[in-house]
């Protein structure tokens, strides 16, 4: 048997994290975002490790590219002097802004003006060492010149005034039915009346035939 003397920092590192459950780097990226053109928009990206990030080990960046088949072009790196630095001024100018927090392994970003150029795919790439799984989650981000036509609105407005049509005809076929209803109470009480001033009349006839 081994006695703890013999494991190593890492060793100890590795084997709390399996007794935690911790596995393997995992990295947290929607699958595709939809943006107005003109509007901004944060592009999330989170990652969980077994480790803590270690800033003098720590590397972390973004990238982009319009397509699967072009090449992916670096735009904001983690400098481990110069913290979040930015990259490709001619193509994003200054409009790319960190909105993470390394404390809570948040890697997001925000784009500020979005133009329709800015479709593509972002990289979200991140090696927290001991952890030796790269990390890497792809967003594909959609820009839209106009809002899509009002398709699930104007269903829904077609089934609202279908069942509010409905509705009402149920509640005038109600009054109607509870209108006739009071009628008829009317018309049979009313010769019910007149049966009964009838029999009296007629006892009242007999009555001074008989006098």
């Amino acid at each position: 048997m081994y006695s703890s003397s013999h494991f190593s920092v890492q060793q100890l590192m590795i084997c709390c994290c399996f007794l935690s459950g911790c596995s393997s780097m995992d990295v947290n990226v929607p699958n595709k975002i939809h943006v107005m053109n003109g509007s901004d928009i944060k592009i999330p990206c989170s990652f969980t490790s077994c480790y803590q990030i270690d800033t003098n080990k720590f590397v972390m960046n973004w990238t982009y590219h319009e397509s699967i088949n072009d090449t992916e072009k670096m735009f904001l790196a983690y400098d481990r002097k110069k913290g979040m630095v930015a990259l490709l001024p001619e193509r994003f100018g200054e409009r790319v802004l960190f909105a993470g927090n390394l404390a809570k392994n948040d890697l997001s970003i925000t784009l500020l003006d979005v133009q329709e150029e800015d479709e593509g795919i972002y990289n979200c790439y991140v090696i927290n060492p001991p952890d030796r799984i790269h990390g890497h989650g792809a967003i594909n981000l959609k820009v839209s010149t106009e809002l899509p036509p009002p398709r699930d609105s104007t269903i829904a407005v077609a089934i609202g005034a279908s069942v509010g049509g409905a509705l009402a005809l149920l509640i005038l076929s109600m009054v109607v039915v509870k209108f006739l209803r009071h009628h008829l109470k009317q018309d049979l009480t009313s010769e019910e009346k007149m049966e009964e001033e009838g029999k009296l009349e007629a006892e009242g006839a007999a009555d001074e035939g008989t006098k």
